[in-house]
C-alpha cells in the first residue's frame, strides 16, 4: 500500500496502515527518551539509516516519480547544514500543526505563549539554514521543502502534543550534539553551538510542562549525571528515530566522519 502523503500545513485522516507505521515510529521515538541511543540502533539496517523516506518496516519504497532524482544532502559541512535544515523543517512543521490544533486553541495563556515562541524560533532556524545554504552553494545543493506525515500525533490532545514535542526537542538536541564533531568550519560550529543551546532550552521548557517537579527539565535520560554532558546522537540514529515523519525521500551518501572518532 502506498504511504499517504500529508502536507505539513494540513492535518488529514490517513489510512490505518499509515497510523500503525507512524505508531511504530512513535514507539521508537519514545525509546529515545527512555532508554537512550542504543535502543534506536537495534534493527537499524545500513540501507535505511540514511534514507529517512524509506518504509519504516524496511521495505523498499518507490519514489513518487521514478524519474525524479533523490536529493543527496551532500558532503562535508554542506551535508551537515542540509541535515540540520531537514530537522528544522520537521520541527517548524510540527509547531505549525500544534498552533492549528484544538489543544493550542484552548490552552492556558502561558502555554500558548510558549508554543508561539517555539514556533517562531524553529521557523527562524529553518529559514536561516535555507538562506545560508543557498547563499553558500546555490539552490541546487539546498535541500528542497519537505513533506511530513504527522498523522500519528493527536493535535487536539495536550498529552500527545507534549509527548511528541519532548521527543522532537530531545532528538534535535542530541542531533546537534552528535553532529558537532563532524563540522570543519569554525564559524559553522559556533552557529551550531548557539542553535543547540536554544534547542536545549526548548526541551527543558517542554519537560517542565510535562513534569513540574524535580529535575525532569534536564533528567538523567538526556544529561549524563556523571559527566554533565547531553545525549549525542549519530545521524543514523536520528533518521532511524524520525524517519517515519519524512515523506519526501532524500539520501546522505557521504556524511562526514567524526573528527576525533568519538
Amino acid at each position: 500500500m502506498k504511504k499517504p502523503v500529508v502536507k505539513v500545513d494540513v492535518v488529514e485522516a490517513s489510512s490505518k496502515k499509515s497510523k500503525r507505521d507512524s505508531r511504530r515510529q512513535f514507539i521508537r521515538l519514545s525509546g529515545l527518551g527512555l532508554a537512550g541511543a542504543s535502543v534506536l540502533m537495534y534493527g537499524c539496517s545500513e540501507d535505511e539509516m540514511f534514507n529517512p523516506g524509506a518504509d519504516p518496516n524496511g521495505n523498499p519504497m518507490p519514489p513518487e516519480n521514478p524519474d525524479a532524482e533523490v536529493f543527496d544532502l551532500g558532503e562535508g559541512d554542506v551535508g551537515i547544514l542540509n541535515y540540520a535544515y531537514a530537522l528544522e523543517q520537521l520541527e517548524a512543521a510540527f509547531y505549525t500543526q500544534v498552533r492549528a490544533g484544538a489543544y493550542y486553541a484552548g490552552a492556558e495563556a502561558d502555554e500558548i505563549a510558549l508554543f508561539d515562541d517555539l514556533y517562531n524560533h524553529e521557523v527562524i532556524h529553518r529559514e536561516f539554514f535555507k538562506t545560508a545554504i543557498t547563499a553558500t552553494v546555490g539552490a541546487e545543493m539546498t535541500l528542497p521543502d519537505l513533506e511530513f506525515d504527522v498523522s500519528a500525533i493527536d493535535f487536539d490532545s495536550r498529552d500527545s502534543v507534549l509527548q511528541f514535542a519532548q521527543i522532537l526537542e530531545d532528538t534535535g538536541v542530541g542531533a546537534y550534539n552528535g553532529a558537532g564533531d563532524r563540522i570543519a568550519d569554525a564559524t559553522y560550529l559556533t552557529l551550531a553551538g548557539k542553535i543547540v543551546s536554544v534547542e536545549a532550552r526548548h526541551a527543558s521548557a517542554i519537560r517542565s510542562l510535562i513534569n513540574t517537579n524535580g529535575t525532569y527539565f534536564a533528567g538523567d535520560d538526556i544529561v549524563d549525571p556523571e559527566t554533565g554532558l547531553g545525549t549525542q546522537l549519530d545521524p543514523s540514529e536520528v533518521f532511524e528515530a524520525a524517519g517515519g515523519f519524512f515523506v519526501t525521500e532524500f539520501a546522505w551518501n557521504n556524511p562526514p566522519a567524526p573528527k576525533t572518532g568519538s
